[in-house]
C-alpha cells in the first residue's frame, strides 16, 4: 500500500471517529432539550392539578395550594431560559456534527482517489515490467 494511501486511510479513520463523537454529543444535547421540555410540561400539569378538596376548606389550605401553584409556575418559567440555552447548544452541536460529516465525506473521497491512483500505478508498473523467461526450462527428452 502506498504511503499516500496509508495516510489517507488513517485520516479517514480519524474523521469517522470525530464524526461519531460529534454525533454522540449532538444526540446527548437533543436528549437534554427533550428532558427539559418534558419537565416543563410536567410542572404545568402538576400546577393545573392543584385544586382544593371538595367540601369545606380553610384559608390556610387554600394558601398552601396557592403557594405551591406559585412555586410550580416560577419553576416552569425558570426552565424557559434553560431550555433556550439547551436548544442553542444542541443547534451548535448539530452544526459541528454536520461539519464533521462533511470532513468525513471529503476524507472518504480522497482515500478512494488515492486507492484508485495506487491501483493504476500498480497496473502501469506491471504493464512496463519485462516479461521474464523462465531460467530453467525442461525440454522433453532423455538425458
Amino acid at each position: 500500500m502506498s504511503r499516500l494511501l496509508q495516510q489517507r486511510t488513517r485520516i479517514l479513520r480519524v474523521r469517522r471517529l470525530q464524526h461519531d463523537m460529534a454525533a454522540g454529543a449532538a444526540a446527548e444535547a437533543a436528549g437534554k432539550v427533550q428532558q427539559l421540555e418534558t419537565s416543563r410540561r410536567r410542572l404545568t400539569q402538576m400546577r393545573d392539578e392543584l385544586r382544593p378538596a371538595p367540601g369545606a376548606t380553610d384559608g390556610s389550605g387554600l394558601a398552601r395550594i396557592g403557594e405551591l401553584a406559585m412555586r410550580l409556575e416560577a419553576a416552569r418559567q425558570g426552565l424557559g431560559q434553560t431550555i433556550d440555552h439547551a436548544r442553542a447548544a444542541a443547534a451548535q452541536k448539530e452544526r459541528v456534527r454536520i461539519g464533521k460529516r462533511r470532513d468525513q465525506e471529503s476524507a472518504e473521497k480522497l482515500q478512494q482517489a488515492a486507492a484508485a491512483a495506487a491501483e493504476a500505478l500498480a497496473e502501469r508498473q506491471l504493464a512496463r515490467a519485462p516479461l521474464r523467461k523462465p531460467r530453467f526450462t525442461h525440454e522433453g527428452g532423455d538425458q
